[in-house]
């Protein structure tokens, strides 16, 4: 197993990552809050980790060669960081006032809130299927079938660090991240990201 085409797939894998703003923007609001922060990025590496895979093993190329089902995936992607941005800057004109209540059964009503928003910004997040199933997709399906293995690996470890790297990296900066005009300036920066991955993502279908 090649060890170069594993630190190909990291890199890659960094740089398709990194951009989707409503995956990171959750897990990042999340660890800020010091809110199950954990789970959250477990949730978004296993997603991810699984459409990286489909991606890589075939599913990339089945989804690329639909040219109807390409266009639904990049409009939805395209309406979906829209409406998220537009929320983010609804956070920051607003504020955010985190009002945590105590009590079990509280709790396991949290989680199961953290756990539902943790699958609906991947699952639901078009952007995602772009980035991890089409381009790393694409992208893997060109090596030979032992070299997609070490691809795959390099991709999914990509994952793998930035969701607990930005997670845990968020609870410990927690004190200083969760002021409420570093939170605005937060918001503020995420609804921008996603609107110019929005940008990219709809000047790409229109040139097709």
């Amino acid at each position: 197993m090649s060890s170069t085409i594993i630190l190909q797939g990291f890199g890659l894998g960094l740089s398709m990552i990194i951009p989707i703003g409503a995956q990171n923007a959750y897990v990042l609001n999340q660890g800020i809050r010091q809110h199950h922060h954990v789970v959250t990025a477990t949730i978004c590496f296993l997603c991810d980790a699984i459409l990286i895979a489909l991606g890589i093993f075939g599913g990339g190329a089945m989804l690329a060669s639909n040219e109807l089902l390409l266009n639904v995936v990049t409009i939805g992607g395209v309406a979906f960081l829209v409406t998220y941005a537009l929320q983010s800057l609804y956070r920051a004109w607003k504020g955010e006032k985190d009002n945590m209540p105590e009590g079990d059964h509280v709790s396991r009503r949290s989680m199961i809130a953290v756990v539902l928003g943790a699958l609906a910004v991947t699952v639901l997040n078009p952007h995602v299927y772009l980035d991890t199933v089409v381009v790393l997709g694409s992208i893997g399906g060109q090596f030979e079938p032992s070299q997609r293995i070490a691809f795959a690996i390099g991709t999914v470890l990509a994952s793998f660090v930035w969701f607990y790297g930005i997670s845990l990296g968020a609870a410990k900066m927690s004190p200083l991240l969760s002021r409420p005009r570093v939170r605005q300036a937060i918001d503020m920066l995420v609804a921008a990201m996603m609107l110019y991955v929005a940008f990219l993502l709809m000047q790409k279908w229109l040139v097709g």
